[in-house]
C-alpha cells in the first residue's frame, strides 16, 4: 500500500484507490490507479493513498480477499478517507459488503465517470443522457443502500403493504428510465433528420474519436476556425456533439463532428445511454482517431480506442489515425511512435492542432480519400 499521510487537522475526505491485479489483464494496477486518482480529480476528490492486490480471480462477495478487506478498512480508518474506489466494477453485493466490513463510502470506476458525465453536463440532452446511465446504474444497487430499504409500507401510490421501500424506489427508476429513453428516442429521430438533410446538401461527414483530453475540440477548432469551440485541457470537456463545416484545398467541404471521447471500460450504461450521440460516429464516412503524441503509453490507448470501436460497431469504418500534439514530445519519439502505428497497419497523419502543424496535410488526406470514394465529391457546386 501506498499512502499519504494527512495533517492532523484534516477532517474526513478523499479517497483510497484500489485495484486488482488479475493474470489476464494487459495493464498493471499502478497505470490503472493513476488513471483512477486523474478521474478522481475532476471531481475535486485527492486520492490519500493506494492499494493493490494480486488474485487468480476476484471474489464474489468482496471483490478482494476478507483479509484484504481488512486491511483497507484500516487503511482507510488511518488516512481519514471518506471513500474507498476500486477500478473495477462492483456488483451490487460486492459494494454492500465492501461498505459493511470498511465504514466508508465504496465507489467503483463506473460510477467515478458517470459523476464527471453528469458534472459536464451542460445541455439538455447531456443531462438527460447521464441521468438515465444513472438510473440504469443505480436499480441493481439499490439492495445495497441499508436497511431502510427493506421497510414495508402501504398507501395510496403504492402496491400494497407488502411492498418495501426497495420494491417502491426501483418501480419510481424504472419509470424514469422509461420515459427517458422515449426522449432520448425522439433525440435520436431528430439527429437521423438532420442527417438526411447533410446527405441531401452533399456534405460527407467525417468523425473525431479519440481517448478523453487527446485534443479533438482543439482539433477542431482549428480545422474549422471557429474561436467559440471550448477545447478544455481536463477529462470528458465535451459530450455534445460539436458539427462544424471544414473547407477543403479543392474548394470542397465536408461537416466534421465531435464527440465524446472515450475511456477504459466505459461503462455500458453510458454506451447506451449516449447511443444517439455515438450514432454520429457511425454514420460516418470517415473517422479521425486523434491519438496523443504525448502519452507514453499511446500503444495501449489506440488499442482501448479500437475495443470500444468495436463496441459501438464501428470498428470496419475507413479511418486515419491522427497523431496529435506534437508540440508537446520530441521528434524522434513521434516518429518512433509514428513508425510503430504504421508497421501496425494505420494511415499516420502528423499533427499540432495547437500550432497548426500538418493541418493542410491532413485536409489534403480528407480530400483525396472523399474524392476517391466519391468521384463526384470533387468540388461540389453551391459550397
Amino acid at each position: 500500500m501506498s499512502r499519504r499521510r494527512p495533517e492532523r487537522s484534516e477532517s474526513r475526505s478523499g479517497a483510497v484507490v484500489a485495484a486488482l491485479s488479475l493474470p489476464d489483464q494487459r495493464e498493471g494496477p499502478e497505470e490503472r490507479l493513476a488513471e483512477l486518482s486523474l478521474l478522481l480529480t475532476s471531481l475535486g476528490i485527492e486520492t490519500l493513498g493506494s492499494a493493490a492486490q494480486g488474485r487468480g480471480e476476484p471474489s464474489p462477495a468482496t471483490l478482494v480477499g476478507r483479509g484484504k478487506a481488512e486491511e483497507l478498512r484500516l487503511f482507510c480508518s488511518s488516512l481519514r478517507a471518506r471513500y474507498l474506489v476500486f477500478d473495477e466494477a462492483l456488483s451490487p453485493v460486492q459494494r454492500a459488503n465492501l461498505e459493511a466490513l470498511t465504514k466508508v463510502t465504496v465507489w467503483d470506476r463506473p460510477f467515478v465517470i458517470m459523476k464527471i458525465f453528469e458534472r459536464r453536463a451542460l445541455t439538455a440532452e447531456a443531462r438527460l443522457q447521464v441521468q438515465m446511465a444513472m438510473a440504469r446504474y443505480e436499480i441493481p444497487h439499490l439492495k445495497g443502500l441499508g436497511l431502510q430499504m427493506s421497510r414495508t409500507g402501504g398507501g395510496i401510490g403504492t402496491r400494497g403493504p407488502g411492498e418495501t421501500e426497495f420494491e417502491r424506489h426501483r418501480r419510481r427508476l424504472e419509470r424514469q428510465v422509461r420515459d427517458m429513453a422515449k426522449k432520448l428516442e425522439n433525440v435520436r429521430r431528430q439527429r437521423r433528420l438532420v442527417r438526411d438533410r447533410r446527405r441531401k446538401r452533399g456534405l460527407p461527414t467525417v468523425s473525431l474519436v479519440g481517448y478523453t483530453n487527446s485534443g479533438k475540440s482543439t482539433l477542431l477548432r482549428a480545422l474549422s476556425g471557429d474561436g467559440t469551440i471550448v477545447a478544455q485541457d481536463r477529462l470528458f470537456s465535451t459530450l455534445d456533439t460539436s458539427v462544424r463545416r471544414i473547407p477543403l484545398p479543392g474548394g470542397g467541404a465536408f461537416l466534421l463532428s465531435d464527440t465524446v471521447g472515450f475511456i477504459r471500460s466505459l461503462p455500458p450504461e453510458l454506451v447506451a445511454a449516449f447511443r444517439a450521440t455515438l450514432e454520429e460516429i457511425q454514420e460516418a464516412e470517415l473517422l479521425l482517431l486523434v491519438l496523443d503524441a504525448s502519452d507514453a503509453r499511446a500503444m495501449e490507448t489506440c488499442q482501448v480506442i479500437f475495443d470500444t470501436l468495436l463496441a459501438i460497431r464501428c470498428h470496419e469504418l475507413p479511418r486515419f489515425l491522427v497523431l496529435n500534439k506534437l508540440d508537446a514530445v520530441q521528434r524522434t519519439e513521434a516518429e518512433v511512435l509514428a513508425a510503430a502505428l504504421e508497421n501496425a497497419g494505420e494511415n499516420v497523419v502528423r499533427v499540432s492542432a495547437l500550432r497548426g502543424d500538418g493541418l493542410l496535410e491532413l485536409r489534403q488526406e480528407i480530400e483525396r480519400f472523399l474524392t476517391e470514394r466519391n468521384p463526384w465529391f470533387t468540388r461540389p457546386s453551391g459550397l
